[in-house]
């Protein structure tokens, strides 16, 4: 939910522990601008508008089934990215009827994107705004461990639910619309043996769509797993997921596309059993652990109302997971519906189980190939294919290894994990040791603190009313003399 990115301007220390723990309380703070909220604000405008460009060809050629896919794949994701909007601002029971006109206009992300920059621009001239609430961290510098404070006004916690809402759309429009509208436009192009200018345009947004989306996956994951430390990414460790995560979903969406254009209607197959594997997979799991389905997704829901709406979650899990990593897993009886822990396991048996699908998906392409691949060199394209697949993997590896913000909080790294597997007898040895060796490169501190943009501002663990401040202090302390 980190929805306000905050700026560290000047700040006096409030408190000094004596093993040098330090609350630094920050009175003032300066709101960055709203970079996500434009960003897919811009990616939603320039596909919908490049996909009904492309419908109008489709229909001055007749071309019906094109057509109709295209149509489909446009208003799905503008439709739900409206209602998502709309729920997770509650104006159903808000006096807004021209907000909700424009939602029906399907311009819901246009006038969030201008609501969410005139909060941006007013704050910046508002002075000493009063604070609504104080939101706490965790920050580690120098191998010491203290204690964050931030006054969030009432500009950043409205700004905060803006950036939230459209980082959630982001991943809506990209694996409900994004997605399979780059692989139907992929597939028509190869059976029809030419590119139109307009389906390269639709091509080429909804690629960066998809794999911004990803990106979003990615960091959400991270700062709702890590959500007791504030960390901010360096670029090197965007270039890196940029780099992993566009090969990922390249190489995908082709392998399933050149699939398709030889066993037509066994792709269908291959889809359906990936989607109603991951779909049923975190239910199966739930049931399993025989726990009860969580209240605080919306309180005004009742058990069906709430199972629908988990069902919903399933399906866009499901829908990520078809074609890339989706970073995440599920656990319906959490309050954020999202397991903390990191299953370095299931990372690998996703990954080698993918790896292995995109080969045989190849492979059988490859044996029933049409006279069409006669003037492109089969053999090579398969090559690449799998090779551009395996450098997704290396840039994973490497981000995981170099890169990710908080790896000096991981019990076990890549560089362990490759140790372990190499050295196998030895493994227990090596694990009675572990102590007693110095901290190797793999989980030396690569922490980059800055001041927080709060992560829950009306949750529990990271607000609190200005009036119990000495209380939530004092318990804060005590939580962490305990870990």
């Amino acid at each position: 939910m980190h929805g306000v990115t905050v700026e560290e301007p000047e700040g006096e220390l409030s408190d000094v522990d004596p093993r040098g723990s330090v609350t630094l309380a920050v009175n003032r703070s300066r709101i960055r601008p709203p970079f996500s909220v434009l960003l897919a604000t811009a990616l939603y405008c320039a596909e919908f508008v490049a996909a009904a460009v492309l419908c109008s060809l489709y229909r001055k050629t007749d071309d019906v089934i094109w057509l109709g896919f295209t149509v489909a794949f446009m208003l799905l994701p503008a439709l739900l990215i409206q209602l998502a909007l709309t729920f997770i601002h509650r104006d159903l029971g808000r006096d807004r009827p021209m907000v909700l006109f424009l939602h029906l206009l399907l311009l819901g992300p246009v006038i969030r994107c201008f609501e969410a920059l005139v909060i941006f621009i007013k704050a910046g001239k508002i002075e000493n705004e009063p604070y609504v609430t104080i939101s706490r961290q965790k920050s580690l510098k120098k191998g010491q461990e203290g204690l964050m404070e931030w006054e969030i006004g009432r500009s950043e916690r409205n700004l905060a639910t803006h950036r939230d809402a459209f980082k959630r759309t982001a991943v809506i429009q990209a694996f409900l619309g994004s997605a399979p509208q780059l692989t139907l436009q992929l597939y028509a192009s190869i059976q029809e043996k030419y590119l139109l200018p307009a389906r390269l345009a639709v091509m080429i947004i909804t690629l960066i769509s998809i794999t911004y989306g990803a990106l979003v996956c990615s960091t959400l994951a991270i700062q709702i797993r890590y959500d007791d430390y504030k960390v901010r990414m360096r670029p090197m460790a965007y270039l890196c997921m940029i780099v992993w995560r566009g090969l990922e979903i390249a190489t995908r969406i082709t392998t399933l596309v050149l699939f398709s254009t030889a066993l037509t209607y066994w792709v269908i197959l291959v889809g359906m059993v990936n989607l109603l594997f991951f779909f049923f997979l975190p239910w199966a799991e739930f049931w399993a652990r025989k726990g009860s389905l969580t209240q605080d997704v919306e309180k005004n829901f009742s058990k069906l109302g709430t199972t629908v709406v988990l069902s919903m979650f399933t399906l866009l899990y499901a829908c990520i997971n078809v074609f890339c990593w989706s970073a995440v897993q599920l656990d319906f009886s959490h309050r954020e519906l999202i397991e903390r822990k990191q299953q370095w396991g299931r990372l690998a048996a996703y990954y080698a189980a993918r790896f292995l699908e995109n080969f045989l998906l190849i492979g059988l392409w490859y044996l029933f190939k049409s006279d069409f691949y006669e003037y492109v060199c089969a053999p090579l394209l398969a090559v690449q294919l799998l090779i551009l697949y395996g450098l997704a993997l290396l840039f994973m590896l490497l981000f995981y290894q170099f890169c990710h913000p908080c790896r000096r909080l991981f019990k076990y790294n890549v560089h362990d994990c490759l140790h372990c597997f190499c050295c196998r007898p030895g493994r227990g040895a090596a694990s009675r040791s572990r102590g007693k060796l110095p901290h190797s490169y793999s989980t030396a501190a690569t922490m980059v603190l800055m001041p927080e943009e709060p992560l829950e501002l009306l949750g529990p663990r990271h607000s609190q009313p200005v009036g119990s401040r000495g209380e939530r202090e004092m318990d804060v302390v005590d939580m962490t003399e305990a870990a």
